[in-house]
């Protein structure tokens, strides 16, 4: 993996964002683990690994500054119907010192995931088997963060739980879903609408922020 390092860095200068050396090592050794564990797990239906660099691993890397994430903000967060890890283990990558749960209800997904933390050192994840609806945690977390997981209707509905007073949302999709916003709960509002340039990707991504009306 390797030879991707240098397409990493230029994608990380074109987000602004500042990876270490270690940060680097461990975004492709966890390329290397989703490629060599995807033909067994079904993680994506992308096969190449040069693929697999842009729309997963530099997709997520699109939205690390934008879930809450930041030095000043080490709330926890949760990604739901996490998968492969996607864009939880980015984002635990990027900010080692944020709590980050990864939450599917698919077994050989955990086991995965669980995997990529324990040889990867990632001491911020924790991984959870279990449906979003069952899952009880001991406290709300400040971020749900989801991609490609569920209309963003289902994805409040389904993990308005999880969330803390004050919390946020983070929905990313691909066109904006104009027939998922207007089906919003009530008491759900759109608070902000991010289009994100995805180096690499030239189809249309987007990060949606909802958070709860006052």
């Amino acid at each position: 993996m390797e030879q991707f390092r240098p397409r990493l860095q230029q994608a990380a200068d074109r987000l602004e964002l500042q990876l270490s050396r270690e940060q680097q090592d461990k975004l492709l050794a966890y390329l290397d683990l989703f490629a060599r564990w995807n033909a067994a797990y079904n993680l994506s239906a992308v096969r190449n690994p040069s693929e697999m660099l842009e729309r997963h691993i530099i997709d997520s890397l699109s939205v690390v500054n934008l879930c809450g994430t930041s030095a000043d903000d080490l709330s926890p967060l949760i990604d739901v119907g996490s998968g492969g890890g996607l864009p939880g283990i980015p984002l635990a990558i990027v900010h080692p010192d944020r709590p980050v749960s990864l939450l599917d209800s698919n077994g050989k997904k955990s086991r995965f995931q669980f995997q990529v933390a324990s040889q990867l050192k990632l001491a911020n994840i924790n991984v959870v088997n279990e449906r979003v609806e069952a899952y009880q945690p001991e406290k709300p977390y400040a971020g749900v963060v989801s991609r490609a997981f569920a209309s963003l209707r289902d994805m409040v509905v389904g993990s308005e739980h999880l969330l803390s007073p004050g919390g946020r949302f983070y929905a990313m999709k691909g066109k904006i879903p104009e027939d998922e916003l207007s089906a919003l709960p009530k008491g759900i509002k759109v608070e902000q609408l991010h289009t994100l340039r995805v180096p690499g990707c030239d189809a249309e991504r987007h990060l949606i922020v909802l958070a709860r009306e006052e």
